[in-house]
């Protein structure tokens, strides 16, 4: 039996509902945290990471295209990469691997062709896929607009994609210490004292900044809800820096993969898996942080309340009721005294 001493203990806040309470920036996280769960963002990851894998085999493919065209306009490279290969490799492999060379040249365009075309289908489903995770993050995912404008959509979300992944690689080749060191070099400023320190610090605030700019232009971009570059760039920067820790301890997690037999064989694609898996995941919950952000409510999609179930309620009663007992003995009166009214005039 309950007490009011017992209720109170009840509606006392926990630990984490008075820390949440006095520390903003962890009710936000643990709002980030529900809302990521909530809306599935394992499941949408794993989706990503699959197409992620999938796109990789025609993109494979334009790479042996393009090099096939690079060989057959250019001899001298070709009789030149044979013979690294002539050398590299001992035995029928080495004419196994040139005679394959010759095959992918005669058969470039077929090859392009078709990798192209697989790989437009394979992007175009990981966009899509992409897309609807990031969507939900912010609530329901709104009505299609029709299959080929979605697509439309898709397909110039994909090329807005590229062109950011491209700045983004050109900042980075701009942060890198060789290129950085041969600026210096060039300036006569490599003796300098402390050099090699501020070089480090400067590649690292470029590949921040690098990654920054392609954070948020995917998080306000690309989720099918319209949402300004400057309410996405705190999410955006925090998904930099939580991605370049990520990609520092990743190199360590590959260099001992790599080292054994079975790493060398199989270490590549699993590789792959993870930091397509772990990068998608790091992503959504940095949507799901600027969705539960409180400047970005209003962009929150209305969520649809559940529908409403009308059912008729039928009391059934064995016996009258008092009110119908009082009823019967009145309409009983009634009755009573007309019949003896009418029994009175025909006398």
């Amino acid at each position: 039996m309950s007490t009011p001493e017992t209720d109170k203990a009840s509606e006392k806040p926990s630990f984490l509902d008075r820390q949440r309470a006095q520390r903003p920036w962890l009710d936000h996280l643990v709002a980030a945290g529900t809302r990521y769960q909530d809306s599935k963002g394992d499941f949408f990851a794993a989706g990503a990471t699959y197409f992620s894998v999938f796109a990789l085999f025609p993109l494979l493919m334009i790479g042996f295209a393009t090099a096939g065209f690079v060989f057959a306009g250019n001899p001298d490279l070709l009789d030149k990469a044979k013979d690294e290969i002539a050398e590299s490799v001992d035995g029928s492999m080495s004419q196994q691997l040139t005679d394959l060379m010759d095959q992918a040249i005669e058969s470039r365009t077929t090859i392009g062709v078709v990798g192209l075309v697989v790989a437009l289908y394979a992007g175009l489903g990981w966009m899509a896929n992409l897309r609807n995770a990031l969507t939900v993050q912010w609530g329901p995912e709104p009505e299609s607009a029709g299959m080929v404008k979605t697509k439309l959509a898709d397909l110039g979300a994909l090329a807005g994609l590229f062109l950011a992944i491209v700045l983004t690689f050109s900042l980075s080749a701009l942060s890198s210490s060789g290129l950085t060191l041969k600026i210096l070099e060039w300036l006569s400023a490599d003796d300098l004292p402390g050099v090699s320190v501020g070089i480090r610090a400067v590649s690292y605030v470029l590949s921040i900044l690098a990654s920054w700019l392609l954070f948020t232009w995917v998080i306000a971009k690309l989720p099918r809800v319209a949402l300004p570059l400057r309410n996405a760039a705190k999410a955006g920067l925090l998904t930099a820096v939580v991605f370049e820790i990520f990609k520092f301890v990743a190199s360590f997690y590959l260099k001992s993969v790599l080292t054994g037999p079975a790493g060398a064989t199989f270490g590549p694609i699993l590789g792959i898996m993870v930091f397509a898996f772990i990068t998608t995941r790091i992503i959504l919950f940095a949507t799901a942080w600027a969705a539960t952000d409180p400047i970005n409510r209003k962009f929150e999609a209305t969520r649809v309340p559940d529908p409403v179930v009308i059912s008729p309620r039928v009391d059934v009663r064995d016996g009258l009721s008092p009110r119908g007992t009082v009823a019967a003995i009145g309409a009983g009166v009634v009755t009573a005294l007309g019949i003896s009214a009418l029994r009175g005039r025909k006398r």
